[in-house]
């Protein structure tokens, strides 16, 4: 269930309030609407640009643990939480270099092109019941739709930069990220068949409630492989083929600077804290919790095991090598495709004969 003291209930309230004032004026419906999206945009903008932030300090301390360091230390005290601060002003005025033979035009173009997807997909995220963009029936399906048009911009990065590390950074993210797709849908796929709808609202009531229990468990398999397909669909370690430093400098991105390569560095946090949040909703139950957590709000539930799911992706990167190609695309097409069809088998199966 979800706390009365949430976020939820001072949204709610703001929308009501704008109605009437809307109302008062005499104004058609439409602007109360436009208003309240203008509001959930930029709310949702400052939500991603701190949650970005965090997550690289975080990402910091957590490889600097693991490798037996400590990580940033000075800006902004013993912890070096504002070191992440630091380096984003100083990347914004960094000067801002495109090559001499670059298609200028798609140059520009490619960082913006490979962030609106990420923001997108948080339209149809529900942070609570009724927090949220949009409430989609086919929510899920539109997330995927959207994530497929980064690699587009991925691409375009890559071709315009006049690079052949670039151009071959480019080429490799489009075979991964085409072929670790599937198997990310498919394990998706088997919520769905028992859930009976794409609304993520409507997965995370069939985990709520006495007598019910998360995906996670009931679906082992699923939330494996979409934890694996995820990493690999937000370039990670140890799927970062299409940038690998010691083969191709930095890929794609090598050729930006300033700006245009913060905004290749946000989409890659926020596709991570994307894919973290769709785990948590759809594996962990979402905004609900027990009834002896009713007091806290849900979108601290989310938030809690959102970054749990954060905290395992960055546990992979920092502890497994980067894959060769030839295998990460065996292992994408020979094992996770084969072992998502017989999941979804196996889920269908025991609905059919168990009716569970």
């Amino acid at each position: 269930m979800s706390s009365q003291y949430g976020l939820e209930t001072l949204w709610l309230w703001l929308i009501n309030l704008i109605e009437k004032f809307i109302t008062w004026l005499g104004l058609p419906y439409i602007f109360s609407y436009t208003i309240e999206k203008i509001i959930f945009g930029v709310a949702l903008l400052a939500f991603i640009s701190v949650s970005v932030l965090y997550l690289i300090w975080l990402e910091r301390k957590v490889s600097a643990h693991m490798q037996s360091r400590l990580g940033p230390m000075h800006v902004g005290g013993w912890r070096g939480w504002a070191q992440t601060i630091a380096d984003m002003v100083k990347l914004l005025f960094k000067e801002d270099i495109i090559p001499a033979k670059a298609d200028k035009w798609v140059h520009r173009i490619a960082p913006i092109v490979v962030f609106v997807p990420s923001l997108m997909a948080f339209l149809v995220i529900p942070f609570e019941k009724n927090l949220l963009g949009q409430d989609l029936n086919a929510g899920i399906l539109l997330i995927f739709a959207f994530s497929s048009i980064a690699v587009l911009a991925i691409i375009m990065g890559g071709w315009a930069s006049n690079n052949k590390y670039t151009l071959l950074g480019g080429i490799r993210s489009a075979a991964q990220m085409i072929s670790y797709e599937i198997p990310l849908v498919l394990s998706i796929l088997s919520i769905v068949m028992v859930v009976g709808s794409l609304k993520l609202n409507d997965m995370v009531a069939a985990q709520s409630g006495d007598g019910k229990f998360w995906f996670v468990f009931t679906q082992p398999l699923a939330f494996i492989l979409y934890l694996i397909a995820a990493t690999a669909e937000t370039n990670r370690t140890p799927f970062d083929i299409p940038e690998a430093e010691s083969e191709l400098v930095s890929g794609y991105n090598t050729e930006y600077s300033g700006l245009k390569y913060g905004f290749y560095m946000l989409s890659e946090f926020t596709n991570m804290l994307i894919v973290s949040m769709i785990a948590a909703t759809v594996f962990l139950g979402g905004w609900s919790a027990p009834s002896w957590l009713s007091m806290v709000p849900g979108f601290v539930i989310l938030m809690v095991k959102t970054y749990f799911i954060v905290f395992i992706l960055m546990w992979i990167r920092w502890t497994f090598p980067r894959l060769r190609v030839d295998r990460l695309m065996d292992f994408g097409w020979k094992i996770l495709i084969p072992l998502a069809f017989l999941n979804i088998f196996i889920i269908g199966l025991r609905m059919v004969v168990f009716k569970w």
